[in-house]
């Protein structure tokens, strides 16, 4: 029995996974993409080290995807984190787990990652066409082929894998979303996630650079005083703002950044309690006792954040230490423990490392991956309205859901 014919557009994690289970599957596989290096989203993840997956159960997985987690039941059930583990380990690819059960390589190399989908998508027998997709075709409201700017693919199924907005020099520049828009499928709001925020406060340009850590971050709404996220951990200061491991998760958090409404409020000493902190500060004054203030920081505060306290708290840089009030240690302590950055916006999606909104998931089976507008029309990974927190979970979103579309768009019947 011939296998059925079926393309798959974009050679990013979900269309690799697509890809290559389709081939499993007994299909005659076309995989189109317009870069001719695959995976090249997948080589920036991580910093270059590409955090695959999360080592967690699948009940854990869904509470953190914060966007339409339950439409990913079957797909993550069906393959899951550990399934994720396994699979590359057999391909020969060792994993490690570090904090927050992230998975890694243990080179530490996303190439490796790249390198191991490549060899098994091509060990499957895929053909590989690098070419850019322009309008699927379709007949009888059904999937029956895709033009591209060079040649036109004809097939039985057609799986769209073509990314979101984010890093479109990796070839993520939403062409995905005007083929399912041909296929009369609803696009949800465009926005970035995991994304770096600006801030107008000129102190964050001053001290650009500067990377804290162990530090406490809480994003609080400014009208209601309520905190809508915090966290534990690692941020960065920029010349347009603030980013960071925190500063990403947060921005998943926050559906509407306007200008004023938000604050990110930072506890430069988390492990101290006010009290704790303020003995603190009495110590290093007295060891400081005749010294201007302005240089008696250096063993409570980095460098570049020292001018900042300084011009918040209000006092004379001159002033001796031994001669500060006990009023004005209490107020250095609150600034300590609460240094205000106000929040203007979102840095454009382009920079964003996922796009939140997609294609419309009620639109979409959630057994199969199978359009319920179009049949033999698939969709998988960042292209559907499903978005993750930072951890891995986003790259399992891909693998999963790519790999659920490329056995269903292969099988006449799909049983998992």
């Amino acid at each position: 029995m011939i296998g059925k014919k079926v393309v798959v557009i974009g050679a990013g994690a979900s269309g690799l996974l697509a890809a290559g289970f389709a081939a499993k599957s007994g299909a005659n596989v076309i995989l189109i993409d317009k870069n001719r290096r695959v995976g090249r989203k997948i080589m920036i993840t991580g910093k270059g080290r590409c955090n695959l997956t999360n080592d967690c159960d699948v009940q854990s997985f869904i509470r953190n995807v914060p966007v339409n987690g339950k439409f990913l039941y079957s797909a993550i059930n069906s393959f899951t984190p550990y399934d994720t583990m396994r699979f590359f380990e057999d391909l020969g690819l060792k994993l490690k787990i570090e904090r927050g059960n992230r998975v890694f390589p243990v080179s530490d190399k996303a190439v490796d990652v790249v390198d191991t989908l490549y060899s098994f998508v091509k060990n499957t027998g895929c053909r590989f066409v690098c070419d850019k997709a322009v309008s699927l075709i379709t007949e009888n409201n059904e999937a029956v082929g895709v033009e591209c700017e060079n040649q036109t693919y004809y097939c039985d199924c057609v799986i769209l894998c073509c990314g979101g907005m984010s890093y479109p020099l990796t070839g993520s520049t939403g062409d995905g979303y005007a083929l399912a828009r041909q296929a009369g499928h609803t696009v949800t709001h465009l926005k970035p996630s995991l994304v770096p925020i600006e801030s107008k406060n000129p102190d964050c340009k001053s001290m650009q650079g500067l990377s804290l850590k162990n530090v406490s971050l809480k994003i609080k709404d400014v009208r209601s005083g309520k905190t809508v996220y915090s966290d534990f951990g690692e941020m960065l200061f920029t010349h347009f703002g603030i980013s960071g491991p925190m500063v990403l998760s947060a921005s998943s958090h926050i559906s509407d950044l306007s200008k004023g409404k938000y604050i990110a409020a930072i506890d430069l000493k988390p492990a101290l309690s006010l009290e704790q902190l303020d003995k603190r500060i009495i110590n290093d004054f007295r060891d400081n006792a005749n010294k201007d203030i302005s240089n008696s920081f250096s063993k409570l505060l980095p460098k570049k954040i020292i001018i900042p306290v300084l011009k918040r708290w209000g006092v004379a840089f001159d002033k001796k230490c031994n001669s500060v009030t006990k009023e004005e240690r209490k107020k250095l302590c609150e600034i300590l423990k609460e240094f205000i950055i106000e929040l203007d916006g979102f840095r454009p999606i382009e920079e964003a490392i996922i796009t939140s909104g997609g294609v419309k998931i009620s639109e979409i089976n959630p057994k199969t991956m199978e359009s319920k507008l179009v049949k033999g029309l698939y969709f998988a990974g960042e292209m559907l309205d499903c978005d993750a927190y930072t951890g891995g979970f986003n790259l399992q979103i891909a693998w999963s859901t790519g790999r659920l579309a490329g056995i269903c768009a292969a099988e006449t019947k799909c049983e998992l």
